[in-house]
C-alpha cells in the first residue's frame, strides 16, 4: 500500500502528520509530504483515518 499527497491542493494543516506521522510528516514549506515509499501494515489504519480526514481530499491512500 503506497499513499501520495497533491502537494499544489494541500493546505498545510497538518492532520495527516498529527494522525499518522509513520507516513506523513510537514516539510519546511509547511506543506504535507509523505516520508515512506511503502506504508508499514500496522500504520495502514491511521494512513486511512488521514485520508479520510483530510479537509481539502488531497491524500491517496491505495
Amino acid at each position: 500500500m503506497k499513499a501520495s499527497i497533491d502537494r499544489d491542493g494541500c493546505i498545510g494543516c497538518g492532520l495527516c502528520a498529527d494522525i499518522c506521522p509513520v507516513v506523513f510528516a510537514m516539510d519546511d514549506e509547511g506543506l504535507a509530504k509523505v516520508i515512506v515509499d511503502e506504508i508499514p501494515e500496522e500504520a495502514e489504519g491511521d494512513a486511512i483515518e488521514a485520508e479520510q480526514s483530510c479537509p481539502v481530499s488531497v491524500i491517496s491512500v491505495g
